[in-house]
């Protein structure tokens, strides 16, 4: 089963990839979960992009509350003792970024793979890793 980072949610302001909204599509919704983390994500660059223009900030407010919380309402997974384990040993021998290696970590405990535009950055996090850019749909 699949965890999505940020970067692999159709934004309201974006149209999605078609390989992407082939992918979800072949999915039943209750296989997909999402890590807080990626919550995190989303907050972060809705705040950025309100400070550009508060309507479109206003705009992905209201996506994140009124549909993607809502869509993924008891599947979306938490930090807790072992994932923080988890990720610590994604830092040794190098260095992770910290989100990056939280989702990871996310995917590892739970047994899902993370699914990500950019799979460079998970694939040496020893996770399994889906890019629909990328892959073929079936993946």
């Amino acid at each position: 089963m699949p965890l999505r980072p940020s970067r692999s949610l159709r934004k309201p302001e974006r149209r999605a990839d078609v390989g992407v909204r082939a992918w979800v599509a072949a999915r039943a919704p209750s296989d997909l979960y999402l890590s807080a983390v990626t919550v995190l994500e989303i907050e972060v660059g809705i705040g950025r992009i309100a400070r550009r223009g508060p309507a479109q900030g206003a705009r992905m407010q209201a996506w994140l509350d009124e549909e993607l919380l809502d869509a993924f309402a008891g599947r979306i997974l938490s930090v807790d003792v072992p994932v923080a384990r988890r990720a610590a040993r994604l830092h040794v021998p190098d260095p992770r970024p910290e989100r990056d290696a939280l989702i990871a970590a996310t995917a590892s405990v739970h047994g899902l793979a993370v699914v990500t535009r950019n799979a460079k950055d998970f694939e040496p996090l020893d996770v399994a890793v889906i890019n629909p850019w990328g892959d073929a749909v079936g993946s």
